[in-house]
């Protein structure tokens, strides 16, 4: 392995510059040091080879694949723990996925234990609401364990808000395959009910955001008959599957016609990334299967798709009787 390391790093060096030399420099070695590991006298330590593979923009994965492995190795996104690491994720993300719109062979495949994250970012109280509820479990420092969502708003940079937008506006001109079941919806409705109970959520603000979610689910059937995104001009492809045998993930796969890759969660909003080819054809493998067993929204009927989508509505329903009457949380 340390081979193909080196030897790649050969390939890509000008003829004028000694090898040594250069790894040397980056690994801030002595000259003997760097002599050994390029002849194999002494070994790369891991740390040593991401170093490498960081600087001369080497893909450890590509580089090591040799059939089927049980070890990959993936990147995981930055830590957020403030409004700032917030904002760079929110831009961060759309640069890394600006490029898919241009492609017109891209796709996202989204096994949506919650409603994707895309549709929560646009211009709407409950963006705000989500930044919110994010950064409440990300905050390392504890300055909003006791700050209430209208304190949030009253705070928080309009930068963040521009940048959550803007992000989810590169949904719309993707291809898109969904998996939702019948909890897909509970997630944002529990959150939206525990805050509120706790006083930090108003019952208005609460019944806003319910009212921001019904939107998303009008949205979404919309977009599951007519096979296509809302509000894209490009005419992007969206297939919604009703998923009844396996529970979502959250999970993220990201195809061209020259790569493949995946994001699995890690923590709330911090996702590790995989490119490695064997695992990422494992995966897709697995998503085509699931599209066997589950239910295309299209072809399933008028009435199990009302039925779907009407059960969707009857929590958000519930929720807002809930909030109506200050009684107990209602179990899903």
């Amino acid at each position: 392995m340390q081979e193909l390391l080196i030897g790649k790093i050969r390939q890509i060096l000008p003829p004028t510059l000694s090898v040594i030399d250069e790894i040397s420099h980056v690994l801030d070695i002595s000259y003997d040091a760097a002599y050994r590991r390029v002849n194999g006298k002494t070994v790369l330590s891991l740390e040593e080879s991401v170093h490498l593979a960081k600087h001369f923009k080497l893909s450890l994965n590509k580089l090591y694949e040799v059939g089927e492995q049980n070890s990959i190795l993936a990147d995981v996104s930055p830590p957020i723990q403030d409004v700032d690491g917030l904002e760079a994720y929110f831009r961060n993300s759309l640069e890394q996925l600006q490029p898919l719109t241009k492609l017109s062979s891209s796709s996202i495949t989204y096994s949506a234990k919650d409603i994707p994250l895309f549709y929560t970012l646009s211009d709407s109280h409950l963006t705000k609401y989500k930044c919110y509820v994010w950064l409440k479990f990300l905050d390392d420092d504890g300055k909003m364990s006791k700050m209430s969502f209208q304190e949030f708003t009253e705070q928080a940079p309009t930068s963040l808000f521009e940048s959550a937008r803007a992000l989810g506006d590169v949904y719309n001109n993707i291809d898109i395959i969904e998996f939702w079941n019948d909890n897909t919806i509970n997630g944002n409705l529990q959150q939206v009910f525990y805050f509120y109970e706790a006083g930090l959520l108003s019952r208005e603000m609460a019944l806003t955001i319910c009212e921001d979610l019904r939107q998303i689910i009008h949205r979404v059937e919309r977009q599951s008959i007519e096979q296509s995104i809302t509000g894209t001009q490009n005419q992007t492809q969206y297939l919604l599957y009703k998923s009844d045998l396996l529970t979502m993930s959250n999970t993220v796969m990201i195809k061209t016609k020259n790569q493949k890759l995946f994001f699995c969660p890690f923590t709330v909003l911090t996702y590790l990334k995989v490119e490695h080819i064997p695992t990422c054809e494992r995966l897709d493998k697995f998503f085509a299967k699931q599209m066997k067993n589950s239910k295309l929204l299209i072809n399933a009927g008028e009435r199990d798709r009302t039925q779907f989508f009407n059960k969707m509505h009857l929590k958000i329903k519930t929720i807002e009787d809930r909030l109506k009457v200050n009684e107990d949380l209602i179990y899903f």
